[in-house]
């Protein structure tokens, strides 16, 4: 499978971009269509750590997660849902289970579908073990997880994904330590590196099975500055550090896509609102729906592009209203049915906007993420697509420039933390190399040296 890198965006301006609606809609599972023209909920879960003692009980415990939830989505009338499991280690790391808990889920599904008229498919996500005691082992251990990609596309998956780690051990090391070169390095180059090879196999697999190849997330290196960064009263990382990595990371999940994945990209991809700008595929997105796992400081505008929408993931247990799989597939299909009907009454743009709005100027990591602004990164990455460090690069440079245009005009108020912070990030851009070739030549020179557990082979470097 070649890589085809993009170049030009896929929507003339960032206001044709819209819930419920991309230009490459995606069809799965049993009668989804996602991103035609209406909102879906992707409800995400995890076992109780005592279901793990045995495959039985793991298997037992899924089954016991699809019924609660497709049993309260008919309860409430909801049309559609994706179920998405995200594997546990010992899913992955033992196919056979996987697989079985796939073909499980698939069959509770498949009963529904057919009694009541149901339009539903189950994503797996995959667990990224290349791992080699302290060592990354990205290449080597690669037939180990592809072999549970196969299986679980086999026996029901209809949506491939992973949150691959490519990368990853530059990023831990640059990140505590406000090394922009580093994180530029880590995602841009590093986790674009292996994402195309990654990718690559994916797809192969999912044509295979007549399945979907369909996204990844940064949550190994977008995320973390994310969750480091915090909320309003923590300073262990500025937040705009954090965006700038985000917007690093969009060209480094943008990959997925130029290696034959077609959407829908996964809930914690925050950077998918950038990817969907460039590709037109349709995304899943999670915000305040997803308090259940994690804080975030842009819980409305998370939903402002979304095609689906998720909860991130909740231990499945007892609430007052049910099991939390049957709570939060409900608010998520509450959620679902708003947008679908704002759809329906052409006053989508209105609700997109208001959730737009009730978050952009809280934190520049939403700033920078509203539609409008997540376009223009998008247009940098695009328009030096060919290349991924000068396309990580522009992206970082452009948010920067969005970021001191919202301080400048006041309406984005930053603490002198975080303006010291932006200042040292466009210094330090400005200071590296114009070309790839430079920058990766310094890059492996310093971080060969540096970090121990950065194996150059793992890139094939």
């Amino acid at each position: 499978m070649a890589i085809n890198r993009y170049t030009k965006m896929a929507y003339a301006n960032a206001d044709e971009m819209i819930f419920g609606k991309c230009k490459f809609p995606v069809k799965a599972g049993l009668g989804l269509e996602i991103g035609a023209g209406y909102t879906i909920p992707e409800l995400n879960y995890a076992p109780r750590p005592q279901a793990s003692v045995s495959k039985e009980a793991l298997v037992k415990e899924y089954e016991r997660i699809t019924k609660d939830s497709m049993a309260r989505l008919v309860q409430i009338g909801a049309p559609a849902v994706v179920l998405e499991t995200e594997h546990v280690q010992q899913l992955t790391a033992k196919p056979d289970v996987g697989a079985e808990v796939a073909h499980v889920q698939k069959a509770i599904m498949e009963e529904y579908h057919e009694e009541y008229g149901v339009k539903c498919a189950l994503r797996h996500t995959i667990a990224d073990l290349r791992e080699d005691r302290e060592y990354l082992a990205l290449r080597s251990k690669a037939p180990e997880i592809l072999e549970s990609f196969d299986q679980c596309a086999a026996q029901g998956a209809d949506l491939l994904s992973i949150e691959s780690m490519g990368g990853k051990e530059v990023f831990d090391y640059a990140i505590v330590r406000d090394d922009t070169a580093g994180m530029l390095f880590s995602i841009g180059v590093l986790g674009t590196n292996d994402m195309d090879f990654i990718w690559q196999e994916i797809t192969d697999i999912a044509k295979k099975n007549n399945v979907v190849s369909a996204g990844d997330t940064d949550c190994s290196q977008a995320n973390t500055a994310m969750f480091i960064a915090g909320g309003l009263l923590d300073k262990n990382l500025a937040h705009t550090t954090a965006i700038v990595a985000r917007c690093i990371s969009a060209g480094r999940s943008l990959a997925a896509y130029e290696a034959g994945a077609t959407g829908p990209g996964k809930d914690c991809g925050y950077e998918n609102i950038i990817i969907k700008a460039i590709a037109g595929v349709p995304i899943t997105q999670e915000g305040k729906s997803s308090t259940c796992a994690h804080s975030d400081v842009m819980g409305n505008l998370a939903m402002q592009c979304c095609d689906m929408w998720s909860n991130e993931s909740v231990e499945y247990h007892g609430e007052f209203g049910g099991t939390t799989v049957q709570v939060w597939v409900e608010t998520l299909a509450y959620d679902c049915a708003l947008m679908n009907t704002a759809l329906k009454t052409g006053n989508e743009k209105v609700l997109r906007d208001l959730l737009m709005l009730s978050d952009k100027y809280r934190d520049p990591q939403p700033y920078v993420l509203a539609y409008d602004n997540a376009y223009r990164v998008g247009e940098a990455i695009a328009a030096n697509g060919n290349d991924p460090y000068l396309r990580a690069k522009a992206a970082a440079e452009t948010c920067c420039d969005i970021v001191q245009e919202g301080i400048d005009g006041g309406k984005l108020i930053l603490t002198k933390f975080e303006t010291n912070a932006l200042n040292k990030i466009k210094t330090d851009l400005a200071a590296l190399p114009t070309e790839s070739a430079k920058f990766i030549e310094d890059c492996m020179a310093k971080y060969t040296a540096e970090v121990p557990v950065f194996k150059p082979e793992n890139y094939s470097l």
